[in-house]
């Protein structure tokens, strides 16, 4: 096993299974099992505060599935929740520093429910560290969503429109129990995201892998070119508000990228193909949608479509793809939960 400062330590004892494949697999830990395997083996303590510091040390884990176990609602689950964020020191840090530190040591899991579990306790934990800072928890915990989202509305290449500093105060009025914080934490917190992009850990090296670890849908279908009209079989894969399209299953690198913000889905007929839907932008008729794909050489290039028509196998899996991709257009579970959040703070004052 490898330390924290890389060097290795004492092999374990796992006669049966080798110890890689204990900790790691393909597309993540073997979590659950590969805890209650160590536990079960004498490795790892079944004390819940010790497999929190297992966690949180554990150099080489797969930290996709370190936040996916972390933000399960089981009651052992949220007590090693809890003891995992108490292992970070954030005592005499600012929010961005401390949110820099909690982002690194795990991956945010996808839903909504995980990630608010995750976030509260964040909030809970920098405020014991940090008395004084806001005046509570609900202030704190919106105020890291809007960090989170300003670093992605800073520095994610698909979003054109770069927030001011003067959107992300207007964004965090009356948060502080129904007072505004100082303008000057705000504009430290700006600044530093702005000059500096949170790290977000990668476990496949510098592929996309993660990014397709656990996606809102994926299967075959058939998409029609953009400058020559043919359909070709893809492989299809939806998250993260976007749809990427592959040749093959087991490529790393897709094909072709296409960004839903701004896009609207609706059936349409075609003669040569049954089951067809439609990607098109109902505000620009006529232009091109901002796309990539890879030509022929290889080199990113920009898209030649003004509309994606694509044709399933079946009605009804169009229509469970047009039902997905509006749920991925529509729904942003960041904005959901500081919406709800806010609603909380102006209904106690």
């Amino acid at each position: 096993m490898m330390s924290r400062d890389g060097r290795a330590g004492p092999p374990l004892n796992c006669p049966s299974l080798a110890p890689q494949n204990v900790l790691t697999h393909s597309l993540g830990v073997l979590f659950p099992q590969g805890i209650q395997y160590l536990t079960e083996h004498k490795v790892l303590s079944s004390d819940l505060r010790e497999i929190a510091r297992f966690l949180y040390k554990g150099e080489g884990l797969n930290k996709t599935a370190i936040g996916d176990y972390l933000g399960e609602r089981d009651p052992a689950n949220l007590q090693i929740l809890q003891a995992f964020v108490e292992c970070h020191p954030f005592a005499n840090l600012n929010l961005v520093q401390a949110l820099r530190q909690f982002l690194w040591s795990f991956r945010l899991p996808g839903e909504a429910q995980k990630i608010d579990r995750m976030m509260e306790a964040f909030a809970n934990w920098y405020c014991q560290c940090n008395p004084g800072v806001f005046q509570s928890t609900d202030t704190c915990y919106v105020l890291s969503f809007s960090v989170i989202m300003l670093n992605t509305s800073l520095h994610n290449p698909n979003v054109k429109d770069k927030p001011p500093f003067e959107r992300f105060v207007a964004m965090n009025r009356g948060i502080n129990n129904g007072g505004d914080l100082p303008e000057e934490l705000l504009r430290n917190l700006f600044e530093s995201i702005k000059n500096e992009p949170f790290s977000i850990p990668e476990d496949d090296g510098n592929d996309l892998t993660h990014t397709f670890f656990n996606p809102s849908r994926e299967g075959w279908l058939l998409k029609l070119g953009g400058r020559v009209k043919t359909w070709k079989r893809r492989w299809f894969i939806l998250t993260d508000n976007c749809l990427y399209y592959f040749e093959y299953t087991t490529d790393k690198e897709p094909l072709g990228i296409i960004p839903l913000e701004n896009l609207s889905v609706r059936k349409v007929e075609d003669p040569k193909k049954p089951n067809c839907f439609e990607l098109f932008n109902p505000n620009c008729k006529g232009q091109k949608i901002k796309a990539c794909k890879t030509d022929g050489d290889g080199k990113v290039v920009e898209g030649k479509h003004q509309s994606y028509k694509i044709s399933a196998a079946t009605p009804e899996e169009r229509n469970l793809w047009i039902e997905a991709i509006r749920t991925s257009i529509t729904q942003d579970p960041f904005y959901d939960l500081v919406s709800a959040r806010k609603k909380k703070i102006a209904s106690k004052n």
